[in-house]
């Protein structure tokens, strides 16, 4: 059986919401950062953009992970 922590769970899940938001922002550099990469494929910092983004939006798990983790069971 996995380990159970609901208790850093749920002090995580507030700033997990927070970080739900920042990924969505992400999501939206990434959106135009990819189409921008499209228009333009000579430009390379417009990938990183993509990959900042796409790290902004696995933030959530992250935070919960991070929180589940320092709690133990």
């Amino acid at each position: 059986m996995t380990e159970c922590r609901p208790l850093g769970f749920l002090i995580g899940l507030p700033f997990a919401l927070i970080a739900l938001v920042l990924s969505l922002v992400g999501a939206v550099i990434w959106v135009i950062g990819s189409v921008l990469s499209c228009l333009c494929p000579c430009c390379i910092c417009f990938a990183g953009l993509a990959n900042f983004a796409v790290a902004l939006v696995k933030l959530p798990i992250k935070v919960l992970r991070w929180f589940t983790d320092q709690i133990p069971c």
